[in-house]
Parts: C-alpha cells; structure tokens; sequence
C-alpha cells in the first residue's frame, strides 16, 4: 500500500460575492478531486490547535501527524534545518522576508507592507540583496543565510525568542506599532531599507512595473526543534516533494527524504508535473511507502488578494498534481491511498491565514464507493465526516 498526501497550501477560503457566494475551491474545475471525492470520503478536520497561531508550521506538522503543542518551537528553526544551519540549542533562528514597503513616507515607522513575497522575487536576485544586507549588518552574533525566493534566515547567537508578527499578517497597515521591541532588531530592518530601496535590483525592478524588495522583516522567532523520526512513528518510509524550505525542514527533522524538483519555486508557475512525477517515482522506484507532495502557490495567491489565480492555482493542483499521480500509480500497478487537504484557509478577503476547518478528501483505490459529493469546504462540512485534533488525521489516512 502506498500513501500520498497532496497539501494545497491555503486553499480553503470563505465565498466571496465575486464567485456567486462560492469559494475558489467551489468555482474551480476540479474534474479529477471530484471524481476522487464521489468515489471516497470528504470531511472536514481542525488543524491549528486552540490558542495557536493559524500558520503553514503549526498546520503542517499537524497534518503530518505532530502535535504542536508538543513539537512546535517556532516557524524559523523549521527553516533553519533546511538551509542546513547547525543551531546551538541557545541560538535563536528568525525568518527574514524581503518585502516590499512603501517608499514616499519619510519615517520608517510609518511606511505600509504592501507585498510580503516582492512580486515572488526569485531567489537569484533575493541572495544578491541579501549580501547587500550581510556585507552590512552581519555580525559575530547576528548571521544570515540565503533561503528560497523572498524567505531567508537570520540566525542570532544566544538570543531570545522575541514576540514578532508575520507581515502577511499586517498587508497595508502602517508598520510602526508591528515592528520588534527589541532595538537591535528594529534598527536592522529600518537600516534594511537605506541598504535596500537603491539598490539596482530595485532600480531595474521599478522599471519593470516589479514591487521592489526593498526592506527585512523579522518573524517566527524559536529554538532549535526536535521532531521524532516519521517511520519510527508511523512505521512508513516517508518523503517530501515541496520548493518552500519550512516542508523541507519539517521533513528533515523528521528524518524524511527530500526530492529536490528543478524549477519548482512555490509560486503559481511552479513545476507541477516534476513534482508529480517526482511524487511517483520515489514510490515506485525508490520503495518508499509514504510521500507529501505539498503545493505553496494558494497560499500565495491567497495572500495576495488575487481570486482569478487562486481559482488558477487549484486548478493547476488538480490537473497537473493529482490526475497523473493517480494514472502513474494505476500504471504500476500499486494500491493507494490518497489525502487531498489544504493546511489552513488563506482567505482572499482577509489575504491572511485562519483557524477555520478545512475539508479533506480521502481516496482508496481498493474501495469504491458512490457518492454524489464534491470536493469543497461546503459539501465536505455537510458530509458528517470530522476530525477534531489535526494531529490524528495521519492516522485515521494510514490506517489499514
């Protein structure tokens, strides 16, 4: 038996009048979830624990089947293992976004977030700007290091996990009262910006009717995690297809494989069929038993406030993820089970995450039934079907 999660980052959402009170998952065409859903089951299940903040960390350690008020130390950390920087058990690992802010206010403190991603500013000119910042700010006790696209890391030797908000979280606002109280920090990011809104990446960037990266912004402050290994606690050799390093820090924590897929880059024009293939092989070839095939861009179009492409991306996900890992798998001949679930919504409306239920979609090759239900946040909380702590959810998929 094989296991395959896909995970639609944020793809859960509220109606929106724009799309005749249905959401995008609703007004997508999901031929192939569909299809899955009427021969499975769909429910609805809870993965951000109560008093937890609505995050991809929190969600997916959750779905892959880790309590996080058990296993969660921070968001950054996750990261961290990634990149593969050796943290101390005293150092403190922080998220350093590249984001853009406005440039006419003249106070730094009164500047607006108006991306928190730069446009999805590859990570070629991300790591030029981030050397920029080094060559400046870097000390024996503040270090960065080069993530992916506008994600990196800054790591601060015998820190203190400090309270910080996600700039998602704060889209348009006026960033004074969100900045770090820690003084250190926030002159970091004001100075970020003098080093930063010159910059001929930035130049050429404004030429281009491109958002410039054009400031740091610090969040999801922990300590060094300490996951249990997937197949000790699952029994199920497991691996991970995704291009954002917070997946691929869960997964080496967990002692996961990591498929690396060139040209996947979490954004909306991402490599959906190396992933998908990337997603078969290693369980038709490598003998794996258990893969997570996890898809940023919802998440992202969510975040952006974007209806036309969050509805594009679920679409994306469900003819260019699902239907070939479903043929690749009847090809060779394997019995499956297949999970499809976001991890959290990503409300366009509110362009920010939420502790909402999400629905799920659970298909066994083996048992076909019929139903006349589809996949989506509606059907799947009408269907009776729910889990109250995410953190079961693995378990309830592999059972046999």
């Amino acid at each position: 038996m094989k296991y395959v999660v896909v995970l639609g980052d944020g793809m859960a959402d509220r109606p929106l009048e724009k799309l005749q009170g249905m959401t995008p998952l609703e007004y997508a065409k999901t031929p192939n979830m569909d299809k899955l859903a009427a021969a499975g089951e769909v429910g609805t299940v809870h993965t951000i624990p109560d008093g937890m903040a609505p995050g991809s960390d929190t969600a997916n350690l959750s779905v892959l089947g880790y309590d996080p008020k058990i296993y969660y130390s921070g968001r950054s950390p996750l990261e961290a293992l990634s990149i593969g920087v050796d943290m101390k058990p005293e150092d403190v690992s922080l998220r350093c976004n590249i984001v853009t802010v406005s440039e006419e206010e003249e106070r730094y403190e009164d500047k607006k977030i108006l991306d928190h991603s730069s446009g999805e500013i590859s990570t070629e000119d991300a790591a030029v700007l981030l050397e920029a910042i080094k060559k400046e700010l870097e000390t024996d006790i503040y270090k960065y290091y080069v993530g992916t696209s506008y994600r990196h890391l800054l790591i601060w030797k015998k820190g203190t996990v400090v309270d910080l908000i996600a700039p998602h979280d704060v889209l348009g606002q006026t960033i004074g009262q969100y900045l770090p109280k820690d003084i250190v920090l926030q002159e970091m990011m004001k100075k970020s910006y003098d080093i930063l809104v010159n910059h001929p990446i930035n130049i050429e960037r404004k030429k281009q009717g491109l958002n410039p990266a054009n400031s740091c912004w610090f969040w999801g402050a922990g300590t060094r995690p300490a996951l249990s290994s997937f197949e000790e606690k699952t029994g199920l050799k497991g691996a991970m297809v995704s291009a954002v390093d917070l997946l691929k820090g869960i997964a080496v924590g967990a002692s996961m494989k990591n498929i690396f897929v060139k040209g996947a880059n979490g954004g909306l024009y991402t490599n959906y069929e190396g992933k998908a293939q990337a997603a078969v092989d290693v369980l038709t070839k490598e003998n794996y038993d258990f893969v997570y095939v996890h898809v940023e861009a919802p998440d992202e179009m969510g975040h952006q406030g974007n209806i036309e492409k969050k509805v594009q991306a679920i679409q994306f996900l469900d003819e260019r993820i699902i239907a070939p890992i479903k043929a690749g798998l009847e090809q060779a001949g394997e019995a499956f089970r297949m999970l499809v679930m976001p991890d959290h919504p990503t409300p366009i409306s509110i362009r920010t995450h939420t502790e909402d239920d999400v629905p799920y979609l659970l298909y066994d090759s083996r048992v076909k039934q019929e139903n006349t239900w589809k996949y989506n946040e509606r059907e799947a909380a009408q269907s009776g079907h729910h889990i109250s702590k995410g953190c079961e959810m693995i378990d309830y998929f592999i059972q046999k």
